[in-house]
């Protein structure tokens, strides 16, 4: 019998929208044999030379210039892609992808980022008939994710439901599915093995996230973590960003036997596991990940816009908490040098996720959509 088939579309401009994409495509393969997922980042798929360079640009301005990006997205918070908008995306970046559907012949179409949404959006209006699912990957809806072609909203929280119903959503066509993580962090892993395999110490253990691209803000904020390096063990993670990390690795700050400075690795659910404290940038990706496995929280400069948006959403639900200053950083590491408040506000926390996400939620709502 054919298996199943489902397209995953998705855009480069941070990491997180093509993580869960990936998350997705690996949960419904675990949960059925009888699905076959593809995952394609349009943009650099269908231009290879120019797709690239756009989201070098991009990254430079989220970089550079945090605060004009928070600008552009309050500016659109209530305008969704006009046909027009839609119509000059097509043209420009996205002319082949009836192509690519009509040679991929999907099920179903579940999009992770705005712009492949609204240009598959536009070839169901056109007469694509595919079911599509929209997968918003934030704890905030901008309009830009609306279209009435969408057969069915996958949101994070009941407060995106709640938006998106404001903004005249059907609230039929929409599920709170919590974001989909990857399999590897619906469980635990033994934690001495994990230890070993990183050569890590049984230590309090704070693990440090600049996100996929290895941003790291609040450098005077990390500097000041330094300081604690005979009493804590820091996981210093860089993602791509191999400058950074060699300027940390070059830094005498940051060369002692308890802090460790690594690049981009597939092993991010295995250090949360061993670590007592994530310290990150509050993309939507990231937390939930941190969600899932139950590790407190501080979230260092997030950038206006859906950041702003995803710590208040995380802060609000008890599961972690803005850093602002060195104080904050002292109750932290101090509160994780005792084994047993520690482990106390992790159970509670475990806890608090059962009561408000499960890891496997989006892979089966997708999966019953599509029976």
């Amino acid at each position: 019998m054919r298996k199943k088939r489902v397209l995953l579309l998705s855009e480069g401009f941070g990491t997180g929208h093509t993580q869960a994409a990936y998350a997705l495509a690996v949960g419904l393969r675990q949960l059925s044999p009888r699905i076959q997922t593809r995952v394609i980042e349009l943009g650099t798929f269908l231009n290879p030379v120019i797709g690239p360079l756009i989201l070098s640009a991009y990254r430079k301005t989220v970089s550079k210039q945090p605060k004009l990006v928070g600008k552009m997205y309050r500016s659109g918070y209530h305008k969704s892609l006009n046909r027009v908008t839609q119509f000059a995306l097509h043209r420009l970046f996205y002319n082949q992808v009836s192509d690519v559907v009509r040679q991929l012949k999907p099920d179903s179409i579940v999009c992770t980022h705005p712009f492949p949404n609204a240009v598959v959006s536009r070839l169901k209006r056109l007469g694509l008939n595919v079911p599509l699912y929209t997968l918003i990957t934030d704890y905030d809806a901008h309009a830009t994710w609306t279209n009435p072609e969408v057969n069915t909203y996958l949101v994070s929280s009941a407060t995106v439901r709640n938006k998106l119903i404001a903004r005249g959503v059907p609230p039929t066509s929409i599920e709170v599915t919590g974001i989909p993580v990857h399999p590897n962090f619906w469980h635990p892993h033994d934690r001495a093995e994990a230890l070993a395999e990183f050569s890590l110490k049984d230590m309090p253990t704070v693990l440090v996230m600049g996100g996929g691209w290895g941003l790291l803000y609040g450098e005077e904020l990390v500097e000041y973590m330094a300081g604690y390096a005979e009493r804590v063990q820091l996981i210093l993670c860089m993602g791509n960003n191999d400058k950074a990390r060699e300027k940390l690795m070059a830094d005498p700050r940051f060369q002692h036997r308890n802090i460790h400075v690594i690049g981009y690795t597939k092993e991010i659910n295995k250090l949360m596991d061993v670590s007592d404290l994530l310290v990150t940038k509050p993309g939507g990706m990231t937390c939930t990940e941190g969600m899932a496995k139950g590790i407190p929280m501080l979230f260092y400069e997030p950038i206006p816009g859906q950041e702003e948006e995803n710590a208040e959403y995380f802060v609000t639900h008890g599961f972690g908490e803005l850093m602002t200053t060195t104080e904050t950083i002292d109750r932290w590491f101090r509160l994780i040098q005792e084994p047993y408040a520690s482990d106390q506000h992790r159970d509670a926390l475990l806890a608090l996720r059962n009561a408000e996400y499960h890891p496997a939620k989006c892979s089966e709502a997708v999966l019953a959509l599509m029976n």
